[in-house]
């Protein structure tokens, strides 16, 4: 990202910090050790750095909105509770929810947040935002689980 473009992402971000309960999404874990707040600020860094390297054409607002929304839960979904129960399937609806009692979301930022974790949401994302967000997303979880486990390892001696 240029100076212009990490300027406009930076201002975005700090609009919804701001703005309704986006903050408490630092108390829960979201994967290892990392927190639902900074897995959806790396997903948004991300996935409007990809939209700037490959220069896609995209509702920039809606790309950084929704990809900091997609995980709005707001649980531990960790804790052993009936309404955690399959979790990776029914979160996106919980986030949505949430987002609209808290913002007013545009089309594009609702389909970013209930498309994210395609292929378990089963009807695929088609705005190109969502698609972005959804792949980016798979990589920066899969970053956060392996390296998480990897410290696991490492703490407990194993390697």
């Amino acid at each position: 990202m240029n100076n212009r473009q990490r300027t406009y992402f930076q201002r975005e971000i700090r609009r919804l910090m701001e703005a309704g309960e986006v903050r408490k999404m630092e108390r829960f874990i979201q994967h290892g050790s990392v927190t639902c707040l900074s897995h959806s600020l790396d997903v948004a860094k991300g996935s409007y750095a990809l939209a700037c390297l490959l220069r896609l054409h995209v509702d920039s607002r809606a790309l950084i909105r929704g990809a900091l929304l997609h995980d709005y839960f707001l649980y531990d979904w960790h804790e052993k509770d009936k309404s955690h129960r399959l979790h990776g399937f029914r979160h996106p609806g919980f986030a949505l929810k949430n987002a609209r009692r808290h913002f007013n979301l545009s089309p594009i930022e609702e389909e970013i947040i209930r498309k994210h974790m395609w292929p378990l949401t089963i009807i695929p994302p088609t705005c190109r935002e969502a698609a972005i967000v959804c792949l980016v997303d798979k990589y920066c979880s899969t970053r956060e689980t392996v390296y998480g486990f990897r410290n696991r390892l490492l703490r407990s001696g194993a390697v």
